[in-house]
């Protein structure tokens, strides 16, 4: 399973703007500090602010600030909101009409479950210390 550019970036802005947590942070200065371009980091914000794990702030103080803490966000928040459900196949989550055919189907939802888990248990906060 391949994670796309959408968890990798999302995942690296949310632990720049968890490193000062309550500030607000101007999209730009996080852009130049992660390498990311403005116009798909904004994308990215947006889409993590609709998920309620980040707030916007207009004006010439504007930018990006963590909705909650750090430490009651949990990687898989980022990556669900990001890419959608955690499924190592395409198959796994949707009814199949060959679902009585296929032997595999269950280790990818049993390997999915376990990376779900696995993210579960990685809070932002573990990140930046």
């Amino acid at each position: 399973m391949k994670f796309s550019t959408k968890a990798e970036y999302g995942l690296k802005a949310m632990v720049n703007l968890a490193k000062n947590e309550t500030k607000v942070k101007n999209i730009k200065l996080i852009a130049k500090e992660e390498s990311i371009s403005i116009k798909y980091l904004e994308r990215l914000l947006n889409v993590l602010r609709k998920y309620d794990l980040v707030d916007s702030f207009k004006g010439t103080n504007g930018g990006y600030a963590l909705k909650i803490p750090a430490k009651k966000i949990n990687v898989a928040d980022i990556v669900i909101a990001l890419e959608g459900p955690i499924a190592p196949m395409k198959c796994v989550g949707k009814v199949c009409r060959m679902e009585h055919l296929c032997s595999s189907k269950i280790v990818w939802k049993i390997l999915g479950t376990q990376i779900e888990k696995t993210l579960r248990g990685i809070k932002l906060s573990d990140l930046i210390k």
